[in-house]
C-alpha cells in the first residue's frame, strides 16, 4: 500500500463512525427519547414549589424526604383506594420506607374513611400551583422529591403497584438526597 492509501484508510476508520453517529442522531432525533425505563409519567419541566405553596397540617415537612401525594378535590371511595395503594407501596419498599412519606392534598379538607396516623393532610395555597396541577388528570398520585418539586405522576385508576415499586427502587438507589 502506498502512503496515500494508508492515510485515507486510517482517516476513514476514525471519521466514519463519527459521521454515521452524527447523521443517525440528527436524522432520527426521537429514537433516544422514546425509550424510557420509568412506568410513571415524568413531569417535564418539573413543577417547582415554594414552602408557602402547600400548607401541611401538624409539624410535617416536604424537605429532605420523598413524598407520595394524592391530589384531589374531596376524598371519596377512589380517594380511599388511592390512599390504601400508596400505603401499600410505602410498606413494600421495605428498607427504604423511612425515606418516603405519604400525603393527601385536598381542596375541601376532607379525609379518608379509615383513620391513618402517618398520612399527612395538606392543602394548596397557591393559585399558580393549582393551575399547574389542573393540567394533569384529576385525582393523580404525584411523587414529590426531597426539594419539593413535583416530578412524576401516576393515574390511580390503573395504577400497578409492582411498576411503581420498580420506579421507586430505581429512584432511591440513584438518589443522593432524601
Amino acid at each position: 500500500m502506498t502512503f496515500k492509501k494508508e492515510f485515507w484508510t486510517l482517516l476513514s476508520i476514525f471519521l466514519l463512525p463519527i459521521i454515521l453517529g452524527t447523521l443517525f442522531f440528527y436524522l432520527n432525533p426521537g429514537y433516544f427519547s422514546q425509550n424510557t425505563v420509568n412506568y410513571g409519567q415524568l413531569i417535564s419541566p418539573v413543577i417547582v414549589t415554594e414552602e408557602s405553596d402547600i400548607e401541611l397540617n401538624g409539624d410535617a415537612t416536604l424537605d429532605g424526604i420523598w413524598t407520595f401525594a394524592y391530589v384531589t378535590e374531596s376524598c371519596d371511595s377512589l380517594c380511599d383506594k388511592a390512599v390504601e395503594d400508596i400505603k401499600t407501596i410505602r410498606t413494600l419498599i421495605n428498607m427504604d420506607m423511612r425515606r418516603i412519606q405519604r400525603a393527601l392534598i385536598t381542596k375541601d379538607g376532607s379525609s379518608p374513611s379509615q383513620e391513618d396516623e402517618e398520612l399527612i393532610f395538606a392543602s394548596i395555597n397557591s393559585e399558580e400551583l393549582s393551575s399547574k396541577l389542573a393540567s394533569f388528570p384529576k385525582n393523580s398520585i404525584f411523587l414529590i422529591d426531597p426539594i419539593g418539586n413535583f416530578m412524576l405522576y401516576y393515574n390511580p385508576i390503573d395504577i400497578n403497584v409492582k411498576f411503581v415499586l420498580k420506579d421507586l427502587k430505581r429512584l432511591l438507589k440513584y438518589s443522593r438526597i432524601g
